[in-house]
């Protein structure tokens, strides 16, 4: 479970707008941060351990109030129940061959002077820390030498359970608490995921074709899930990025001659449309694997009307307001499946966010894959399909095969005549986990391990 900010704050003003707070005044503490604890506690009573996770840099002012909130929690619970634990980084110095401990110490410092002294220090590294700069960690931070964890960078961060094992973090963990492990730590499970991601030589190359390749972290969920679907079918993936505003038609071919699946990611706006729509294009006609994410599957449906049903000017009102918009906002869409124009000023309220259900259709490849009729996928966009079109699409191959329970909205659309194409208005990759993978990554890693 997670949470930002914005909600917080968000859950504190509709209490005030309601009248919760009796009208006093609305402050960081304690309204704030009573919200950050409640949320902690939730559905936790049944747990042995909640493992909280507060992001950012020590001395952020952004962090401030969740610092706050947790220096408070411990007290709320008994520091004895509470156990804080700060990850920082070592860094390795290369001209001088030396590690400096300065940020670490720093960091600790100005953690202290809000309140709250670590329990663990996790010290992040190029290189294996010294014992001497792990006791000078210890004495100017007031952290027993045997609580100065290090974990050296690994070559993937599969391997970092290990790290932490080799480095007894877990015994330091139960020992803070007084608790006795019943049983030792079982480890296999990452050591085959490592071996199968470092050793494994067959690999297949996927293309993640996006505006925002340039980034390595912009589809860092992806990455990982990506990562987890070759794990699943004991091979390695190799992430080809490629940059949907410099793609022109004439390379299309040359820069996917490799390619045994492609991924068009979600997005935003304009940029990059055309090199998205070349891509899926090519995907559908040259029977490659394609899985279409939330915007890549807007595109699939564009594609697939101007090419296939002959509607030239088939678009999304998301980036043009003067073709025939197959694609548009959830409130723009009349009861006959005709647009009603909206403007930029109505996109407040718009943003279709969270968990929903969706209904699978009988003998659809998709329902092969989930093994379910119903499906709870996790939605972040704006735009929908329209599913007036629905029986034009489906004469001519394309399958509407994943439905909102009351049938209004298209969620997964398949093509009938192609190994593997599938485009979902959801958000999968939140879902994959290493040990779990997501069915959808599982199968399209499968499919483009099988294609040649």
């Amino acid at each position: 479970d997670n949470i930002t900010t914005g909600k917080i704050y968000n859950d504190v003003l509709k209490k005030e707008r309601k009248g919760e707070y009796l009208g006093k005044t609305v402050q960081v503490i304690p309204h704030i941060t009573d919200r950050i604890k409640q949320f902690i506690k939730n559905d936790s009573s049944k747990e042995d351990f909640v493992i909280c996770e507060i992001g950012g840099i020590v001395g952020d002012i952004e962090s401030l109030p969740f610092v706050e909130a947790i220096r408070q929690f411990a007290n709320d619970v008994g520091k004895k129940n509470a156990l804080f634990i700060h990850l920082t980084l070592v860094p390795y110095l290369k001209a001088s061959d030396e590690i400096k401990t300065k940020p670490t110490q720093h960091s600790v410092k100005e953690l202290r002077s809000i309140g709250i002294q670590p329990d663990i220090i996790i010290c992040r590294s190029e290189r294996s820390i010294p014992l001497e700069h792990r006791k000078k960690i210890s004495l100017f931070c007031n952290v027993d030498i045997k609580n100065v964890i290090e974990t050296v960078d690994v070559r993937t961060i599969y391997e970092a359970p290990m790290s932490f094992f080799r480095e007894k973090l877990d015994l330091q963990v139960l020992n803070y608490f007084k608790l006795k492990s019943k049983k030792s730590a079982n480890l296999n499970p990452w050591k085959k995921i490592t071996k199968i991601i470092l050793q494994n030589k067959r690999q297949v190359n996927i293309a993640i074709i996006g505006k925002y390749v340039e980034l390595k972290d912009a589809y860092k969920s992806l990455d990982e899930a990506l990562t987890h679907g070759g794990i699943e079918n004991k091979v390695k993936v190799n992430l080809v990025r490629i940059d949907s505003e410099k793609l022109k038609v004439s390379e299309i071919k040359k820069k996917l001659k490799n390619i045994s699946g492609i991924l068009i990611p979600g997005g935003f706006g304009k940029r990059g449309t055309d090199g998205k729509i070349e891509a899926i294009k090519h995907s559908r006609l040259n029977k490659i694997p394609f899985l279409g994410i939330c915007y890549g599957m807007q595109m699939a449906i564009i594609e697939f009307a101007r090419n296939q049903l002959n509607i030239k000017n088939a678009t999304s009102s998301e980036f043009d307001k003067k073709g025939l918009p197959l694609v548009g906002l959830i409130n723009e869409w009349s009861k006959d499946g005709k647009m009603i124009k909206g403007t930029d000023k109505d996109l407040g309220g718009t943003m279709r966010l969270g968990s929903y259900d969706a209904k699978l259709k009988d003998n659809s490849l998709i329902r092969k894959i989930y093994k379910s009729k119903i499906i709870k996928e996790r939605h972040r966009h704006r735009y929908e399909v329209n599913i007036a079109y629905k029986d034009k699409f489906e004469k001519k191959g394309m399958i509407f095969s994943g439905l909102s329970p009351d049938n209004k909205l298209p969620e997964i659309i398949e093509l009938k005549n192609h190994p593997w194409f599938i485009g979902v208005q959801f958000h999968p990759e939140f879902k994959s986990r290493p040990l779990s993978p997501h069915p959808l990554f599982s199968s399209f890693i499968k499919a483009a391990k099988n294609h040649k």
